[in-house]
């Protein structure tokens, strides 16, 4: 089974490692909170420990993830399924049920974003487009590891990136990381 992407991008083979990049809808900043960021980690945790997902890399920004994953049971198309559909609910319940100042915007967007898409979803929050590129070298593996990694410091947020804590980069530095990744090299 192929993922099909509006962009022509797709994932093909579904045990290669892919670099991937879940975006949310019209960018919003959800991932400001640290609470929406633990969604994030604790269903990374859930996809290495039950799925057989690999992950090589991550690094969580305001509005969007990026991530190097691995699928051994060659279903990485059905993971990214269940980890976007999973996250969506998990991050829409916290929204409407713990504290929020966002908490009438969010949801207003977020439903705005799900009322042109045709199936039973109430709300939308995640784009389609998740640009899988496979990897096809160890030197791409490298220039998507960096730029996965230096993402928060291209974004000003901290000089060098294993002062990032939702990053794989400080495992790499042979530092605490927020959770165990699979290393690549």
């Amino acid at each position: 089974m192929t993922y099909e992407k509006a962009d022509g991008y797709k994932i093909r083979n579904q045990t290669a490692t892919h670099f991937l990049t879940f975006t949310t809808m019209g960018w919003i900043d959800i991932f400001s909170r640290q609470r929406y960021r633990d969604i994030i980690i604790n269903s990374f945790q859930y996809c290495r420990q039950n799925k057989g997902l690999r992950i090589g890399a991550f690094v969580i920004m305001s509005n969007h993830v990026h991530t190097i994953w691995t699928a051994d049971k060659a279903n990485l198309s059905d993971v990214v399924r269940d980890f976007k559909t999973f996250t969506s609910k998990a991050i829409t319940q916290s929204i409407a049920d713990e504290p929020e100042s966002r908490r009438e915007w969010l949801l207003y967007m977020f439903k705005f974003y799900a009322a042109p898409v045709a199936s039973n979803d109430y709300y939308k929050i995640w784009t389609n487009n998740n640009h899988p590129e496979e990897i096809h070298s160890g030197d791409f593996m490298r220039a998507k590891l960096n730029y996965t990694h230096n993402n928060p410091v291209r974004a000003g947020l901290v000089a060098e990136p294993h002062d990032y804590l939702y990053s794989s980069a400080p495992n790499y530095q042979g530092k605490k990381g927020v959770m165990e990744i699979d290393f690549l090299f």
